[in-house]
């Protein structure tokens, strides 16, 4: 199986600032308006006019890049634009209908379907499931369109009502303009305020100590393997024919209230897990990496310390966050035939580097999600694939006595909504992720129900392989998941 390439991994970046909401947004916006004004943009008149009238709509763009509105406050973005509406009584009709043309060719077509065919194979007839899936779509992500479109209706509408205004030379300083949008302005910022301040309340509490609660003293442990299948849904998994997996947790310990972090996209989820702390802390916030590198220690870092090795085999996003300790492989592929591609470089890693943590992130059953839905046969089927995918690898690991003294963790970095398998904003389907642990040390037929983090999972594995814990780490280890023998 092919390594990411550098191309892989540069476009990959590229293409998050079209994924991630908040860059969207200023850019589907500029780009919207010069190609709209393209026959105009010959006049220097008409071009400084267009210039000056866009910095007139950065403090609004900066608004919309500050705060997001996600899941049920994507309503009240409707406010604002009502209130131009009445204010200013111009209505640019064209304009919107290009910018909402442009918007659903790009979110529907250019992404939903020629994107996803040739990168994941899938049907040049996605459309007819994909616009759908943007319309339902909660998450901060340029796919969702109940809140992309009052923000580039908005800032639209203002731009060209100020670039007409400069255009025929009645912006002078004098102008009750300025004041005008300067209150619009002020208003936006206090109403967005105390949206977010009242109502965006739903982020998983910190944990406000570093680990403490048990100390390694010896491994336990010779090995570690994490088996993550992104962005498997709970509620999905339970509903999934998955004979493998359910003996592993019937023959383990559960835990049925496994939170994922906020945001819940994978690269900060990921990143989380094996640094055991916060995205304000770790320094990665979205999948969109402005800089690159951690800035905390991570259980490599830890495992390091003592002479010890850990891998990271997953797609090439999640070297932003943890550089040269990830094992790339490209996500330009079938998507039926990725997670096998996947497994097979994995029983590679083990045979010829033999590290002590594995970690091996399965991508078929989050990218089905994205591009075909979470509510319909399809997921249900890549996570039964996944299953049998990770039976055969226990099954290898096992006959080459790689299993003799290994942890397994079972889970999912995150969940996923409806629509286009949205997640990020801990929408319904997102917040609680299957999480459970097997392996000689392991409590059999053990359910923890108490609430957890996945910022417990670099911890816990530092804890069974005898690692200082990575030095920012604030989750507990998972001492519930082991026997009470081992612990003494």
């Amino acid at each position: 199986m092919k390594q990411a390439s550098s191309f892989e991994k540069v476009a990959a970046r590229c293409w998050n600032l079209l994924n991630e909401g908040k860059p969207f947004t200023p850019i589907f916006v500029t780009g919207t308006m010069l190609l709209f004004c393209v026959s105009q943009l010959g006049s220097t008149h008409f071009l400084q006019a267009l210039g000056l009238s866009f910095l007139l709509v950065v403090p609004l763009l900066t608004m919309y890049f500050i705060y997001d509105f996600p899941l049920f406050l994507r309503n009240y973005l409707w406010i604002p634009f009502i209130i131009y509406l009445v204010i200013w009584k111009e209505a640019p009709i064209s304009l919107w209908l290009f910018a909402l043309g442009l918007y659903f060719f790009f979110t529907v077509f250019f992404w939903g379907t020629l994107y996803y065919h040739l990168r994941i194979g899938t049907s040049w007839l996605n459309f007819t499931r994909f616009w759908k899936l943007v319309l339902k779509n909660s998450d901060s992500t340029s796919g969702n369109a109940q809140e992309q479109m009052p923000k580039f209706l908005l800032v639209l509408s203002i731009w060209t009502y100020y670039l007409h205004t400069f255009n025929n030379g009645e912006m002078n300083a004098g102008s009750d303009e300025w004041l005008r949008l300067l209150g619009f302005y002020l208003f936006i910022f206090v109403f967005s305020f105390i949206l977010h301040r009242n109502l965006f309340d739903w982020k998983p509490k910190v944990i406000p100590t570093y680990t403490n609660n048990v100390q390694p003293e010896k491994p336990l442990s010779e090995k570690v393997v994490v088996l993550v299948i992104d962005g498997m849904r709970k509620e999905r998994f339970e509903e999934a024919n998955t004979p493998f997996l359910d003996e592993l947790r019937r023959n383990g310990t559960d835990f049925s209230q496994m939170e994922t972090l906020y945001p819940a996209r994978t690269v900060v989820c990921f990143t989380s897990m094996f640094t055991g702390t916060y995205p304000f802390e770790h320094g990665i916030t979205s999948n969109m990496v402005w800089k690159l590198g951690i800035k905390v220690e991570s259980i490599f870092d830890a495992l390091r310390k003592v002479n010890k090795k850990g891998r990271l085999l997953g797609i090439a996003h999640l070297v932003d966050s943890m550089g040269d300790d990830v094992e790339t492989v490209t996500a330009v592929m079938h998507n039926d035939v990725a997670d096998r591609n996947i497994i097979e470089r994995a029983k590679n890693i083990m045979s010829e580097q033999d590290p002590d943590l594995l970690v091996v992130q399965l991508i078929s059953t989050d990218q089905t999600g994205h591009s075909r839905g979470v509510l319909y046969d399809e997921y249900i089927q890549k996570i039964e694939e996944a299953d049998a995918l990770l039976k055969e690898y226990v099954e290898w690991l096992t006959e080459k006595g790689k299993m003799n003294n290994t942890t397994l963790i079972v889970c999912a970095d995150h969940g996923q909504a409806d629509g286009i398998g949205g997640h990020g904003h801990l929408d319904e389907g997102e917040r609680y992720v299957p999480f459970f642990m097997h392996g000689p040390h392991i409590k059999k037929g053990h359910v923890v129900n108490e609430k957890q983090s996945l910022v417990s999972v670099a911890p816990t594995i530092a804890y069974l392989l005898g690692a200082p814990y990575p030095n920012h780490s604030r989750g507990p280890v998972l001492t519930e998941a082991i026997r009470k023998e081992e612990q003494n």
